[in-house]
């Protein structure tokens, strides 16, 4: 007779659990993987369901492979059926068909935040991204509650006849997703003077948040699947939207800093640079006296404990109410 352990377990300190839509992704670059890192370093315990496969390095994505709708329609029903989910995250899923099975997920869980990262997809054919973006406005816009992505993908996407000589604004930006029933748009990577770039949480009646950051000298790939993981993760252990916004592009920031080259591409974030020995800390230095052994548990490497102030995990009182998905619908 199996030895049931559950009467052990205290739910209050279990992590709270996320599911993700994303495709796997061997370089780890992004997709599931910069998902499960980002999730994970935030708290929380990611329910990730495979959408399809890149063929990829760490340079470009040559192909991808999409999975069938019902295999993934089937491998998020029996895992939200068994687990409560605290938000859910949308990243590339690869066909109109995978985006439609998803959306009626979402549909019977408009209760949980729903997290759209909305990537380039400049790598692929013309006629796969149109049938894709349509179906993503179309089907998934409406019930997501923050859009995530770069300046330059939202506008070209959301705004393609845009009529200005000047570039238009987050909140230009955050009203034609509104268009759509998005309440709320995160735009990356907007161009500022003297190799800074901005980055703007907007409604469409204001601003709510903006953080800048100096342009790193390097060319990297997987920041926006980082940047979404790591926020969704945060607001479903319960920080409002600004707060959650502020942490997760201060992660993005350091995850970036701490870049590595693990092949003759890109840099890549290092998700997990907090789980790196300090080479400045006084205890591994060799005459320094030795501690006693602790045993690493899960409670040791709680994130706020490594990290500090980056994910401070406790909620403060959200400034405006966070809709889940759904309510914002045509």
């Amino acid at each position: 007779m199996p030895l049931d352990n559950t009467s052990d377990v205290d739910s209050d300190s279990s992590p709270v659990c996320v599911m993700t839509f994303n495709a796997s992704d061997p370089s780890g670059a992004g997709g599931l993987t910069a998902d499960i890192t980002a999730m994970t370093s935030a708290g929380a315990h990611p329910l990730a369901v495979v959408t399809g496969a890149y063929v990829r390095d760490s340079s470009e994505i040559v192909e991808h492979y999409a999975f069938d709708e019902e295999a993934v329609t089937e491998q998020a029903r029996v895992a939200l059926e068994d687990m409560t989910a605290g938000a859910i995250k949308v990243g590339f899923v690869g066909s109109p068909e995978n985006i439609s099975a998803i959306a009626e997920i979402a549909s019977d869980y408009a209760e949980l935040p729903l997290i759209a990262y909305m990537p380039s997809l400049s790598w692929w054919q013309d006629d796969k991204i149109d049938d894709y973006l349509d179906a993503f406005r179309e089907l998934l816009l409406p019930q997501a509650t923050l859009l995530i992505g770069n300046h330059s993908t939202l506008w070209r996407w959301l705004l393609p006849e845009w009529p200005s000589d000047r570039s238009p604004s987050a909140k230009d930006i955050a009203k034609a997703a509104a268009e759509f029933g998005v309440p709320y748009t995160l735009v990356t990577g907007i161009p500022l003077p003297d190799q800074f770039i901005d980055n703007v949480l907007a409604a469409p009646q204001s601003v709510l948040y903006s953080e800048k950051f100096e342009r790193f000298e390097a060319v990297f790939t997987g920041a926006g699947d980082t940047l979404s993981a790591a926020l969704t993760a945060l607001l479903a252990n319960g920080h409002d939207l600004q707060t959650a916004t502020s942490e997760a592009l201060t992660y993005l920031d350091q995850s970036l800093d701490a870049g590595f080259h693990p092949g003759m591409g890109h840099i890549l974030p290092d998700r997990l640079f907090w789980a790196q020995a300090d080479e400045d800390d006084p205890a591994l230095d060799s005459n320094a006296q030795q501690a006693p052994e602790t045993p690493i548990t899960p409670a040791a490497l709680a994130v706020p404990a490594i990290i500090g102030n980056v994910l401070d995990l406790n909620p403060t009182k959200p400034f405006f109410d966070l809709p889940p998905n759904g309510t914002t619908k045509h």
